[in-house]
């Protein structure tokens, strides 16, 4: 029977073969970016599944509450580790510190000769951590090999990179920032690609204490690289253990302390989706963007299903007489309900087919836009088949249950008698899905523009400084590299195309950012903290940071100078700022004169307000000599900028970036997600027009006769044209109407993320509605025409 039934399903689908093709089209174009979309999904919920003990894997997280703010770091103190090892026996089996760090990594040959010089992110890490997360060892164990300062763990990779051949390292030694040696006791597999700790050359924690200066290891200093780790014993209460931390942080913090301190415990699968405490990886992607992108893959499957519903209930029509000879041959209604099921499954698997070619040709351009490898492997990735079978089941369902109970229940007596009529096939209905598929692309079009000219907003609005054509180049922080700083920045500042240079420790806007308390003139006490930056005195020019009060900063190598920006007068409730000239700060345990007020400027992203700024010049916090180029120059100045480097600091390795790449770094997110709805919104826009030709077509032909005659009585092909485009252009306004306030709350929640945004006004919504208007106009007129100019004759022959 399911054979007879799939042949005459594929003889029905042959003999319509321009409807057959539209909906292929439209569905395996749906299906195909359903299956993207799905992929991509599964492998971001995929990250740091894979360790044992997950669900008791805990991160710790550092909070302060001011007066006006309240903001958290996945930093701790470096005393918490022990100390919370010490006070929560009864909850955690294992507590350990992790940090982040990097530098220069150097092998030797037997003969002392140097053989390797690379750059390479570094952490140092407690024996402990690596029994909270469980790492594959291939040779020794964490227990052992971390357990003594001046050992190194490496991946099979690095080893493989250092050594060529992870079999051969163990034993062998590394040197670090031409500081220490190390000695190889470990090596460990290479962590995947989903994995939120990318740990390549692992340094026992001792190390770093043995090399830590006195001031980084109180409660009162926090870096965001520094974390903590927890494993809560089997059994145990992750909220009996956030009971005790009131009492925690009572015993070991400050009471007099500006901000209140707080801590809490983040579950290790929270870490891969928190795009506010961020990873070790630098891979985040927030949960809402993930229930976006499944939502946009809904409205593509459900526009294509649509586009199948109102051809199939257009196309019911002409099958009348089949349905009713059927019935009188003594076909019952369940029977014909498979037939008309069999013929949508077989689209659906031919589209299937299709769409997973489709697939095949776009994997690439979404791995690159999302920079993560996605695998399209039914073997690798079992769901991914169950997926595409649910698919294919649910569209059919979808698309052909409807269709399926409309044909099926016609009375044979009317279906012979050939008095089936558009009505009894389901007009309403059509009209219904008609606005709801146009609502949808309507939605999509107006997030699209609200999200293009939000980054272009972005991109224009003035930082309070000039991003463009300024390379920051990484210098050593060590006492050796100290003393050649004057002579590596007065050699750059003599090649051709470099305008100026400042030493600093990070550009006026980056996402490394330090708070601290101060004492502004003495006597008054902050009630908020500063964002605290240093650089030379070349900082403010290289920048283009502008001036308003007193002046720049002196050559200095230690705190003497300080420049406040406009917002931290504002908040000390300085009206005149000429009047804070010669008012002292002190911070961090030393004292400076206010000598001048800077411009406000965007410290951080544009998501986030400008914060109260203190800059003063420190020759041990510089990390980096910023260089500001002439734009027609920045390639050769490059290249003489490398082989100054390297002639001056050969013992390190030179690396740079671009300070306008770095700050388009924090709207990586939103550039996707534009890129995403203008390609979805554009894809749902050609499948509902394809629809809409393919039912206007099928309008045209059914209304053949009709047309004729009019055009007998007199009418205009212009008349005609109007009367066959007028319901559908009814139909699209009326998906105007209801797709704006959906629209308009999409948008305005979305914006309400950024503190610096564009107004909302109404032309995103007006222009989709012109879009939406003009598209239909034009899709309906096109097939109108030609019906309207038909050779009338034969028009009226047509049945």
């Amino acid at each position: 029977m399911f054979k007879l039934n799939l042949k005459i399903a594929w003889r029905n689908l042959w003999k319509n073969k321009g409807y057959t093709f539209i909906n292929i089209l439209g569905l395996s174009i749906g299906m195909a970016s359903c299956i993207l979309i799905f992929i991509f999904i599964r492998y971001q919920l995929s990250f740091d599944e894979n360790f044992k003990n997950e669900s008791r894997i805990y991160r710790v997280i550092s909070g302060w509450t001011t007066p006006d703010n309240f903001f958290e770091s996945a930093g701790t103190p470096r005393p918490l580790p022990a100390a919370m090892r010490n006070d929560f026996k009864q909850q955690f089996d294992k507590v350990a510190a992790i940090q982040a760090s990097g530098g220069i990594i150097k092998v030797k040959d037997e003969s002392g000769k140097e053989r390797i010089k690379t750059s390479e992110s570094v952490h140092y890490a407690e024996p402990d951590f690596f029994e909270i997360l469980s790492f594959k060892w291939l040779d020794g164990n964490p227990r052992q090999s971390l357990s003594q300062p001046n050992t190194v763990v490496l991946s099979d990779e690095m080893a493989d990179k250092l050594f060529g051949d992870w079999h051969r390292a163990v034993g062998k030694s590394i040197n670090f920032q031409n500081k220490v040696d190390l000695k190889v006791t470990g090596i460990i597999e290479k962590t995947p690609d989903n994995s939120s700790f990318p740990l390549k050359v692992i340094i026992s924690y001792k190390t770093y204490l043995n090399q830590a200066r006195p001031e980084s290891t109180n409660w009162g200093t926090v870096s965001s690289t520094s974390e903590c780790y927890v494993l809560l014993k089997e059994g145990a209460s992750i909220e009996d253990a956030s009971k005790s931390l009131p009492q925690f942080i009572t015993k070991y913090y400050k009471r007099d302390n500006v901000s209140k301190e707080s801590h809490r415990f983040q579950q290790l699968r929270d870490i891969h989706y928190n795009a506010d405490l961020g990873n070790f990886a630098n891979k985040v992607m927030p949960k809402k963007e993930l229930y976006g992108l499944a939502i946009i893959g809904a409205f593509l499957l459900l526009t294509a299903c649509i586009n199948f519903i109102n051809l199939a209930t257009a196309q019911a029509v002409s099958r009348g007489k089949e349905v009713g000879v059927r019935k009188v041959m003594g076909s019952l209604r369940r029977q014909l309900i498979v037939q008309f099921l069999t013929e949508t499954l077989t689209i659906t698997v031919i589209s299937l087919l299709v769409g997973c070619v489709l697939t095949e040709v776009a994997l690439p351009g979404m791995q690159s836009l999302f920079k993560d490898h996605i695998s399209f492997s039914i073997i690798e990735h079992p769901i991914i088949f169950v997926f595409m079978v649910v698919l294919v089941l649910l569209v059919s369902f979808l698309a052909g249950f409807y269709p399926a109970m409309v044909m099926s229940g016609y009375s044979p007596a009317l279906a012979i008698k050939n008095k089936i009529t558009a009505n009894t096939a389901g007009l309403s209905l059509r009209k219904i899905l008609v606005v709801v598929q146009f609502a949808i692309t309507i939605i999509l079009i107006i997030g699209t523009l609200v999200i293009l000219r939000q980054m272009s907003y972005m991109r224009e609005k003035p930082l309070g400084f000039i991003p463009t054509a300024v390379a920051l180049v990484d210098v050593p922080s060590d006492s050796m590299a100290f003393t050649r700083y004057h002579t590596l920045q007065d050699r750059i500042n003599k090649i051709p195309g470099v305008l100026s240079t400042s030493y600093c420790d990070a550009a006026p806007s980056s996402d490394f950012n330090n708070q601290s308390n101060f004492n502004y003139n003495g006597t008054v006490k902050s009630t908020f903290q500063a964002n605290t930056k240093t650089g030379d005195e070349n900082y403010f020019k290289t920048f283009g940071l502008e001036i308003i009060a007193g002046k720049g900063l002196s050559k200095s190598d230690t705190l003497k100078d300080i420049v406040v920006n406009e917002t931290m007068l504002k908040k000390l409730n300085v009206v005149n700022y000429n009047d804070a000239i010669g008012k002292s700060i002190r911070i961090n345990g030393k004292t400076g004169n206010i000598i001048g007020v800077v411009k406000d400027f965007n410290n951080m992203s544009l998501h986030e307000p400008i914060s109260p700024i203190v800059i003063n010049s420190d020759k041990e916090s510089y990390t980096t000599i910023a260089v500001k180029l002439d734009s027609k120059s920045i390639l050769p100045a490059m290249r003489a900028i490398e082989k100054t480097w390297n002639t001056v600091l050969p013992e390190y390795v030179y690396e740079s970036t671009f300070m306008d790449d770095k700050i388009s770094e924090y709207y990586q997110t939103e550039k996707i997600m534009g890129t995403l709805f203008k390609v979805f919104a554009g894809v749902i826009i050609f499948i509902s027009f394809i629809g809409l030709f393919g039912l206007i077509s099928f309008v045209a032909t059914q209304r053949t006769r009709e047309v004729a005659i009019r055009k007998v009585l007199g009418a205009s092909t212009l008349e005609l044209v109007k009367m066959l485009n007028g319901s559908f252009l009814l139909m699209v306004f009326l998906a105007n109407l209801v797709a704006w306030p959906l629209a308009y709350l999409f948008v305005a929640k979305w914006l309400a993320t950024f503190t610096y945004r564009i107004d909302l006004n109404i032309w995103p919504f007006v222009f989709a509605m012109i879009i939406s208007m003009v598209i239909t106009l034009i899709t309906v007129s096109i097939r109108s025409y030609k019906a309207a100019v038909a050779n009338t004759i034969d028009a009226l022959k047509y049945e």
